[in-house]
Protein backbone atom coordinates (compact mmCIF):
# COMPACT_ATOMS: atom_id res chain seq x y z
CA UNK A 1 0.00 0.00 0.00
CA UNK A 2 3.01 2.05 0.59
CA UNK A 3 3.79 1.99 -2.62
CA UNK A 4 1.03 2.44 -4.41
CA UNK A 5 0.53 5.93 -2.67
CA UNK A 6 3.59 6.94 -4.03
CA UNK A 7 3.02 6.22 -7.49
CA UNK A 8 0.16 8.34 -7.56
CA UNK A 9 1.67 11.38 -5.79
CA UNK A 10 4.28 10.67 -8.85
CA UNK A 11 2.02 10.87 -11.19
CA UNK A 12 -0.16 14.66 -10.19
CA UNK A 13 3.47 16.25 -9.52
CA UNK A 14 4.34 14.98 -13.22
CA UNK A 15 1.15 16.78 -14.67
CA UNK A 16 1.35 19.14 -17.93
CA UNK A 17 0.51 23.03 -17.43
CA UNK A 18 -2.11 24.79 -18.35
CA UNK A 19 -1.50 25.82 -22.08
CA UNK A 20 -3.79 29.04 -21.54
CA UNK A 21 -1.26 30.01 -18.67
CA UNK A 22 1.54 29.60 -21.15
CA UNK A 23 0.05 31.51 -24.06
CA UNK A 24 -0.65 34.05 -21.59
CA UNK A 25 3.40 33.95 -20.25
CA UNK A 26 4.51 34.15 -23.85
CA UNK A 27 2.25 37.10 -24.58
CA UNK A 28 3.19 39.20 -21.24
CA UNK A 29 6.61 38.41 -22.37
CA UNK A 30 6.71 39.99 -25.86
CA UNK A 31 4.70 42.80 -24.57
CA UNK A 32 7.48 43.49 -22.14
CA UNK A 33 10.05 43.31 -24.48
CA UNK A 34 8.72 45.14 -27.01
CA UNK A 35 7.92 48.20 -24.55
CA UNK A 36 11.06 47.69 -23.06
CA UNK A 37 13.41 47.17 -26.28
CA UNK A 38 11.67 47.44 -30.01
CA UNK A 39 9.20 50.53 -29.39
CA UNK A 40 12.56 53.13 -27.84
CA UNK A 41 14.29 51.77 -30.94
CA UNK A 42 12.32 52.71 -33.36
CA UNK A 43 11.22 56.00 -31.59
CA UNK A 44 15.41 56.80 -31.96
CA UNK A 45 15.50 55.67 -35.72
CA UNK A 46 12.70 57.63 -36.60
CA UNK A 47 14.22 60.69 -35.09
CA UNK A 48 17.43 59.59 -36.43
CA UNK A 49 15.77 59.41 -39.73
CA UNK A 50 13.64 63.16 -39.48
CA UNK A 51 17.63 64.44 -38.73
CA UNK A 52 18.93 63.39 -41.95
CA UNK A 53 15.84 64.45 -43.67
CA UNK A 54 16.16 67.81 -42.42
CA UNK A 55 19.86 68.26 -43.25
CA UNK A 56 20.97 71.32 -45.77
CA UNK A 57 23.49 73.30 -47.33
CA UNK A 58 25.42 75.04 -44.80
CA UNK A 59 24.89 73.32 -42.10
CA UNK A 60 27.32 72.00 -39.05
CA UNK A 61 27.11 68.58 -38.18
CA UNK A 62 29.12 66.03 -36.15
CA UNK A 63 29.78 62.91 -37.39
CA UNK A 64 29.70 59.49 -35.62
CA UNK A 65 33.37 59.18 -35.73
CA UNK A 66 33.52 62.66 -33.99
CA UNK A 67 34.76 64.40 -37.17
CA UNK A 68 32.98 67.99 -37.04
CA UNK A 69 32.44 69.70 -41.07
CA UNK A 70 29.91 72.15 -42.50
CA UNK A 71 27.93 70.81 -45.32
CA UNK A 72 29.10 72.17 -48.71
CA UNK A 73 26.56 69.90 -50.78
CA UNK A 74 24.23 67.17 -50.63
CA UNK A 75 23.21 64.16 -52.95
CA UNK A 76 20.77 61.13 -52.72
CA UNK A 77 22.41 59.42 -50.11
CA UNK A 78 25.77 61.48 -49.59
CA UNK A 79 27.05 64.37 -48.76
CA UNK A 80 30.37 66.55 -48.92
CA UNK A 81 31.73 68.45 -45.65
CA UNK A 82 34.13 70.97 -45.48
CA UNK A 83 36.31 69.89 -42.54
CA UNK A 84 39.13 72.13 -43.08
CA UNK A 85 40.48 75.28 -44.80
CA UNK A 86 39.12 74.14 -48.46
CA UNK A 87 39.15 70.94 -47.40
CA UNK A 88 36.38 68.43 -48.75
CA UNK A 89 35.40 64.90 -48.00
CA UNK A 90 32.52 62.96 -48.80
CA UNK A 91 30.41 60.85 -45.78
CA UNK A 92 27.21 59.17 -46.05
CA UNK A 93 24.39 61.17 -44.67
CA UNK A 94 23.70 57.96 -42.44
CA UNK A 95 26.75 58.74 -40.24
CA UNK A 96 26.00 62.21 -38.77
CA UNK A 97 25.32 62.30 -35.42
CA UNK A 98 24.15 65.45 -34.55
CA UNK A 99 23.76 68.99 -36.65
CA UNK A 100 25.43 71.84 -34.41
CA UNK A 101 24.40 75.55 -34.23
CA UNK A 102 25.37 77.76 -36.40
CA UNK A 103 29.12 79.14 -35.57
CA UNK A 104 29.84 76.04 -33.66
CA UNK A 105 33.34 75.05 -35.62
CA UNK A 106 34.26 78.57 -35.71
CA UNK A 107 34.31 78.92 -31.60
CA UNK A 108 36.09 75.73 -31.23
Amino acid sequence: MLFASNAYADAAAQAEPNPLFTFIMFGGLFIFMYFIMIRPQQKRQKEHNNLIASISKGDEVVLTSGMLGKVTKLESEYMILEVGSGQELKFQKVAVHAVLPKGTIKAI
